[in-house]
């Protein structure tokens, strides 16, 4: 979701730069059908080193942002070694295939805000130098994929740059995530589709949203006016908890809206 948002953003703002994705056989293009015909899709897997090695020595990038991930934090408790395969060890091939093709470019490692785990009142405002204490294979993953980028700076010079990125939200966004699990429901609900409760998980996390839209901005300015080898958290200027979202969102509903807890949706650990 958010790579279509940024590859839209680029063509959009910077026409002169040539957008290149990488896909899998099996990737779907629902997000991104509308720029087909302007950007370069290649096929590669971020866990065979030798296709990226392949890709980085044919389209030689200036700028990469890897954004690809296994996402999901309820995921990556029922699949955690497959979770940490793909960020630590996908992320570690990334910067390997670009240390082995000697291209030097410019690059955004997308860690999250996960990785500072459950913080006190007196540590807020979270700032970057903030402990971590993931709570989550998907925070320990991304814990991973920050360090290993910062390690291949500080021993090759490799260009990474890192973001935190704390929640964020937008058009296309999932209903794997609750704020559009909770949008789609409610619009089942208001339609006849879905006839009972609207099922929820934890309501008392606190969450600061952005739009996704203005998240892949900052990205790009990442990219150019930033230091390489830095971190910066990157976030909404307002916070709120998963349960003042759900009823900011009822409260546009044109019908009334009755929620329940699912247990299927509470994590083992939560932030």
């Amino acid at each position: 979701m958010v790579g279509s948002h940024l590859a839209e953003y680029v063509l959009a703002s910077h026409p002169d730069v040539e957008v290149h994705g990488l896909i899998r056989w099996r990737s779907p293009l629902d997000n991104i059908r509308q720029i087909l015909p302007q950007i370069h899709l290649h096929y590669a897997e971020l866990r065979d080193l030798n296709s990226l090695i392949v890709l980085l020595n044919k389209v030689k990038p200036e700028k990469i942002f890897h954004l690809a991930a296994q996402s999901f934090v309820t995921t990556s408790f029922d699949a955690p070694a497959d979770t940490l395969h793909t960020n630590v060890i996908g992320t570690t091939n990334l910067l390997d295939a670009v240390r082995i093709t000697g291209i030097d470019p410019m690059i955004h490692i997308c860690s999250s805000s996960e990785v500072y785990g459950q913080v006190t009142a007196d540590e807020l405002p979270i700032r970057e130098n903030n402990p971590f204490r993931p709570a989550s294979p998907y925070a320990v993953s991304k814990t991973g994929e920050d360090m290993i980028s910062l390690q291949y700076f500080l021993s090759y010079g490799i260009k990474t740059i890192r973001t935190r990125m704390f929640t964020h939200t937008g058009p296309r966004r999932g209903d794997g995530f609750a704020e559009s699990a909770f949008a789609k429901q409610i619009a089942e609900i208001e339609v006849g589709i879905k006839t009972d409760s609207l099922k929820v998980g934890n309501l008392d996390s606190v969450r600061t949203f952005a739009d996704v839209r203005d998240a892949v901005k900052a990205y790009w300015l990442l990219l150019e006016k930033c230091t390489p080898g830095e971190v910066y958290n990157i976030g909404g200027n307002r916070t709120m908890t998963i349960g003042d979202m759900l009823e900011m969102m009822k409260g546009m509903a044109t019908c009334e809206i009755h929620h329940e807890v699912d247990p299927a949706l509470l994590r083992p650990s939560d932030v």
